[in-house]
């Protein structure tokens, strides 16, 4: 291929979302297009998704990086879900744990059956058949192994990690690759007049940068796709209302817990990530509900280390642009959209976009059918999520004016179907490809108290001692495997301890 037969790509910003795409765009164009990023040290990063779901693994994995040295980079750790306190009452919690709760026998899935032995009598809980939800209990955790011919372990993981390290790691990978990094502020976006493509940026500099296709990973501003390209912002704020959060890192403390929090509090919820060298922390909440000040005073009583800076403020509105491919833009991250992290979606959605626009990779020209294809898919994917963060809120059991306004708000019909199939006969189905499959769904309205008034009836099939059996050898294997796993801390230091003098 010659010089002129190379595309150019032109990624405009840096952090998570510049550099993973900057690092799957090097990787897999095959040296046909020569790639610029630019993005400026003056404007700094927003910083919010530090956990990750399991699906990064497939990321990481598609560039060939080595998970223990991308951790001990990153001062990572690892995560077996997401730990809900107080969202169905004040003292109660439970975990949306990564992998299966038990396993499915004929048609139906495991939790028939637990339904069934529940109106018998049993008292277990649901996360007694989940190996990640026991292991993440004792704070136990290694990968799972599994072996044919035996069981399978049942459990899946993800990460913590330092966002701005993580940012550095793809940069080196990324640069490594060919990827050319401009240090620069765009003054302005220059569109063809023929068609309103865009041509090319203008740097402060004075420099000007062309390109045949752009990604705009300007963050909130969306400097391509909003301000120059006029894409529209679709508003679900009536939905999920919380409008603003307050970061601060803390000194870590033990145990080293493999899983995330999420905290209920009066006008929202509060994070927190264990990482190797700190904890992340922060507060997500509604305005309407809660002074910044009262907001930041909550958030600092709450630490469990001390604090290593101030608050750090950010304002948002819960939403996505309402196309993210336009002409020959593509949006990534918070440029796309936001989504607050309840359930560690962030990065995930800029892994989605990069994959998709790799699918979807334009050849010569822009083919209308590629680009709504694209958008059909971003779409359908938001939205599912969208529903997913909706029923935390809108099922919880707490006091106080904001999560009554919650409760009674009216929800979007999607949601409203789900609901209403699960408060039947506990049926939950998963639609087309969307995120979160039917035991995530499950764990949510479970733990938050929406119970179903049965179950599928063919679960009456077995007979009681068939079914108690059964029960027992699947509590059985869940201890096994959460038993036999080394202790989260231990492990770490044993494969992937970072240097503790790295920080971002």
């Amino acid at each position: 291929m010659t010089s002129a037969d190379r595309r150019t790509i032109v990624i405009i910003g840096g952090g998570t979302a510049g550099w993973m795409a900057a690092a799957a765009l090097a990787r897999f164009t095959g040296g046909q297009a020569t790639i610029r990023l630019i993005e400026s040290d003056e404007i700094g990063t927003v910083g919010v998704g530090e956990a990750t779901i399991p699906q990064l693994k497939l990321f990481n994995a598609g560039l060939g990086i080595d998970e223990p040295d991308f951790v001990r980079a990153t001062q990572g750790t690892f995560k077996l879900g997401i730990e809900f306190v107080g969202w169905g009452g004040p003292d109660q919690r439970y975990i949306h744990a990564f992998g299966a709760v038990g396993r499915p026998l004929g048609l139906l899935p495991f939790h028939h059956y637990w339904l069934r032995a529940r109106a018998g009598g049993s008292m277990a809980s649901l996360w007694e058949y989940s190996s990640a939800a026991q292991a993440a209990a004792a704070n136990r955790f290694a990968p799972p192994i599994d072996q044919p011919g035996r069981l399978p372990s049942g459990y899946d993981y993800a990460f913590h990690f330092d966002a701005a390290l993580y940012a550095a790691y793809l940069r080196r990978y990324a640069e490594a690759g060919g990827v050319v990094r401009t240090e620069g502020r765009i003054a302005g976006v220059n569109l063809r007049p023929a068609d309103g493509f865009v041509d090319s940026v203008t740097l402060a500099s004075g420099e000007q940068v062309a390109g045949e296709l752009f990604i705009d990973c300007s963050g909130f501003r969306g400097l391509v796709i909003g301000e120059a390209l006029g894409t529209g912002y679709e508003d679900w704020s009536r939905w999920l209302p919380c409008n603003r959060a307050l970061a601060v890192p803390c000194a870590g403390v033990a145990p080293l817990t493999p899983f995330t929090r999420a905290s209920a509090r009066d006008a929202g919820w509060q994070w927190r990530i264990p990482l190797q060298h700190r904890t992340g922390n922060g507060y997500v909440y509604c305005s309407d509900f809660v002074s910044d000040d009262a907001a930041a005073a909550t958030l600092l009583a709450q630490l469990d280390g001390a604090p290593l800076g101030d608050p750090r403020p950010l304002k948002f509105t819960t939403g996505k642009r309402h196309a993210a491919w336009v002409k020959n833009c593509v949006a990534l991250g918070l440029a796309a959209g936001f989504m607050e992290p309840l359930e560690s979606t962030s990065i995930h959605l800029v892994q989605a976009g990069i994959a998709r626009l790799l699918q979807l990779f334009p050849a010569r020209g822009f083919d209308p059918a590629d680009i709504a294809e694209f958008n059909r898919q971003t779409d359908f994917e938001w939205r599912a999520i969208r529903d997913f963060l909706i029923l935390h809120y809108h099922a919880n059991r707490r006091d106080g004016p904001f999560w009554a306004a919650c409760r009674d708000m009216a929800i979007p019909d999607s949601l409203a179907h789900k609901l209403e199939l699960f408060r039947g006969s506990a049926r939950l189905f998963r639609e087309h490809d969307e995120l979160f499959t039917e035991v995530g769904w499950l764990q949510v309205l479970i733990g938050q108290g929406v119970m179903p008034r049965g179950y599928h009836p063919f679960a009456d099939a077995l007979l009681r001692e068939e079914l108690s059996e059964f029960m027992t050898l699947a509590k059985r294997h869940v201890d096994q495997v959460a038993g036999r796993l080394p202790d989260h801390a231990a492990f770490i230091a044993a494969h992937c301890a970072a240097d503790q003098a790295v920080a971002a």
